[in-house]
C-alpha cells in the first residue's frame, strides 16, 4: 500500500454492517478521499444524519479504489464472490466480512490485536473473521502470551443483528405481540423458531459431528488467527433476544497454573480490552453496555477451583463494530499505518 494522505474506500452492501461501516468509517476519522457506496440497486440512504448516494454495483465501479469493505451477502452469488476479484484487478485491497474466503488457504484471515503482520502476506484479499470468533481472540490473545492455551470451551449467546435488519425486525415485532402493542410493521421470519422470550441453540446448519457451522467456524477461524491447530475447541452457539452485543462464556485450560491477578493485569494493559470485574459490586460486562463501542468487554474472570490451570472469562462485544465493521476498517488503518 503506497502512502497517500487520503485514500478511496468502497462500501460494499448496506445492510446492519455496512451502515455500521460508514458510521465507524467517520467515527475514526478515517483519512477518506472519495467514498462510493455500492448496492444492488440505486438509491439514497440516510445513516445517523448523514446522507449518502447508493450506486448499482459493476466492476467498473471500483476503478481508484484503495480499499473496498465488502458488507453483504455470502454464498456463490454473494457480492464479494462476485466483485472481489474485479475489485482487485482495479487496484483495490479488498476486506471482506464474508465467509467466502476465511479459509482460503491464499486469504489472510485477520484480528489485529492477535495477528495484524498476516494482512501484509495478502494478494488482494484479507478476510475478517466471524464476530464470535474476533472477541473470543481479542479476549484470550493476551492470556495466550502467559500460557499456551491447550483447550476451549465456549459457549455464545448472539444477538440478533447478527443475523441482519430483518432479524432485529422479527424481535421487535415478536416482543409488541407479546407485549400486546398493536403493529402495522410486516411480520419478520428469519429464525425457525419464536426469538422473543427465546433461545435458539442453533446458529447456521448442523455439520460435521453434530455442530452447527457456527461452531465450526470459531474452532477453524481460532486455529487459523492463532497459527496454530492444537487447541482444542469446542463450542456451542445460542441465539437470544439482544438487539446487539455478543456474550461469551470461555473456559480455557493453560499449559502452566496462571495468577489471576496476572491474568486480570495482562487484559487490562492491552488498548482493546475493557476488565470490568468487580463482583463485590456486580460489575461485570452487558451487552447493552458495550453497544457502540469498540473495545472488548471482559468480566467474570477466574480460577477453575477444580483444576489448578483452568480458568473462566465472561466475554462481551458489539457484534456490529468490533465483530465486523471496526475490525474491517482496523485492518486498512493497519496497512496505511
Amino acid at each position: 500500500m503506497i502512502r497517500k494522505p487520503k485514500y478511496n474506500v468502497a462500501v460494499v452492501g448496506v445492510g446492519a454492517v455496512g451502515e455500521e461501516m460508514l458510521r465507524v468509517l467517520k467515527q475514526r476519522h478515517f483519512p477518506l478521499g472519495e467514498l462510493r457506496v455500492f448496492a444492488r440497486s440505486e438509491r439514497d440512504i440516510k445513516v445517523d444524519n448523514d446522507s449518502y448516494h447508493v450506486l448499482g454495483i459493476s466492476p467498473e465501479g471500483f476503478e481508484g479504489i484503495d480499499f473496498a469493505l465488502f458488507a453483504g451477502t455470502e454464498g456463490e452469488k454473494g457480492a464479494a464472490v462476485t466483485f472481489a476479484p474485479e475489485a482487485v484487478k482495479h487496484g483495490a485491497v479488498v476486506i471482506d466480512n464474508g465467509a467466502d474466503f476465511r479459509m482460503d488457504k491464499d486469504v489472510p484471515l485477520v484480528v489485529p490485536e492477535v495477528n495484524a503482520k498476516d494482512a501484509k502476506k495478502h494478494k488482494g484479499i484479507i478476510a475478517n473473521p466471524n464476530c464470535s470468533t474476533i472477541q473470543m481472540a481479542v479476549a484470550l490473545n493476551p492470556i495466550h502470551k502467559l500460557s499456551k492455551i491447550k483447550r476451549i470451551i465456549v459457549s455464545t449467546y448472539q444477538a440478533v443483528s447478527g443475523a441482519g435488519r430483518s432479524a432485529i425486525r422479527q424481535l421487535e415485532s415478536e416482543s409488541e405481540k407479546i407485549c400486546g402493542v398493536q403493529t402495522n410493521a410486516p411480520a419478520e421470519k428469519v429464525f425457525a423458531y419464536n426469538i422473543a422470550h427465546n433461545l435458539i441453540p442453533q446458529i447456521g446448519a448442523f455439520a460435521d459431528a453434530g455442530y452447527t457451522s457456527e461452531e465450526w467456524k470459531m474452532v477453524r477461524e481460532t486455529h487459523k488467527i492463532f497459527h496454530t491447530d492444537k487447541i482444542k475447541i469446542s463450542a456451542t452457539t445460542v441465539r437470544v433476544p439482544v438487539k446487539t452485543g455478543h456474550s461469551e462464556s470461555i473456559y480455557i485450560e493453560t499449559q502452566k497454573s496462571l495468577d489471576i491477578d496476572a491474568v486480570k493485569a495482562a487484559l487490562s494493559k492491552s488498548g482493546s480490552i475493557i476488565v470490568k470485574d468487580d463482583i463485590a459490586n456486580s460489575i461485570y460486562p452487558l451487552p447493552a453496555d458495550c453497544e457502540g463501542k469498540d473495545e472488548v468487554f471482559v468480566g467474570r474472570i477466574r480460577k477453575d477451583p477444580f483444576v489448578d490451570k483452568g480458568l473462566w472469562l465472561w466475554v462481551v462485544a458489539d457484534n456490529l463494530r468490533k465483530g465486523a465493521a471496526t475490525n474491517a476498517i482496523q485492518i486498512a488503518e493497519y496497512l496505511i499505518s
